[in-house]
């Protein structure tokens, strides 16, 4: 069972395989159709495609977030309608080093099934190695998701308010925006206060891949200090590069952060709640 990462070469012998599930996940916010364009183009032979807006997210309310998680029901059904079940592997990818991806590994994941990876390097990389593509739309046969919601993997918005004090808070964006000088997104520019910054770019190598375990541990022990790692909540603009950083962190063998899914675009939304900007204050 792979649960965190997979390499191309590990992937490629199973490719044809009905109990592999591959899901590509490339997406661009600002062209929010190019990713699945790009997908009956050129991607993985076999891969199906979950769109981030329609297959990742649940509806808006304008208060909730960007990119507000779906309820288990209907993950579920998106999952069964991808062909999972207890049995299948699934290996999601995109075109921006896991950023994507880590959203499905995390949503799996979160509803039990730990046979979940995303492919180190992504479609990058894939093509690096000279292994196949296929072009056109694939499927695959429906199966039966049974959901185990792990409902201590996330923290909703007023669970943090009561209790921010409590967490260590990790923002995923990068340093521009944490500092609050530009906000290409969200109608208000900032953090959460007492956050701390790790950009999902701090763990990843030069290739788009993770680095290795050890770098990616001292990188978020430097953050964590003395807290224990049950105190993150880890989260971005609106809830998906924050798994990033929460696949980063498994990967160095630091379990049990959570993700603050409806993030800054959910937390900004409310004009009542506090924001920090300028630079990094001191833990």
């Amino acid at each position: 069972m792979f649960s965190n990462l997979i390499q191309p070469s590990e992937l490629a012998p199973h490719l044809g395989d009905s109990q592999w599930a591959i899901v590509d996940c490339r997406f661009y916010l600002v062209e929010p159709s190019k990713g699945e364009a790009e997908h009956e183009v050129e991607h993985l032979p076999g891969a199906i495609y979950a769109h981030l807006d329609r297959d990742l997210s649940g509806p808006r309310t304008g208060m909730n977030g960007r990119h507000p998680m779906p309820s288990v029901e209907v993950m579920a059904e998106r999952f069964s309608r991808f062909g999972i079940d207890d049995e299948v592997q699934v290996v999601a990818y995109d075109t921006s080093q896991g950023q994507i991806a880590a959203r499905l590994w995390w949503m799996l994941r979160y509803l039990g099934h730990d046979a979940a990876a995303v492919l180190d390097g992504g479609l990058k990389l894939w093509k690096a190695e000279g292994l196949p593509l296929a072009t056109g739309r694939e499927s695959r046969a429906p199966r039966k998701f049974t959901a185990r919601p792990r409902e201590s993997m996330r923290v909703d918005v007023d669970a943090l308010e009561r209790e921010r004090s409590n967490h260590l808070l990790v923002d995923a964006r990068a340093p521009e925006r944490f500092r609050g000088e530009v906000e290409p997104f969200d109608p208000v520019k900032g953090r959460i206060p007492g956050a701390r910054n790790h950009p999902t770019a701090a763990s990843l190598a030069a290739d788009g891949r993770f680095l290795a375990p050890s770098e990616l541990r001292a990188r978020f022990q430097s953050i964590l200090g003395s807290s224990p790692v049950g105190s993150v909540v880890s989260y971005c603009g609106s809830g998906v590069t924050a798994c990033h950083n929460l696949l980063a962190m498994d990967v160095a063998d630091l379990r049990g952060a959570r993700l603050y899914p409806g993030s800054w675009s959910e937390w900004c939304a409310d004009e009542r709640r506090p924001i920090e900007r300028g630079e990094e204050q001191s833990a």
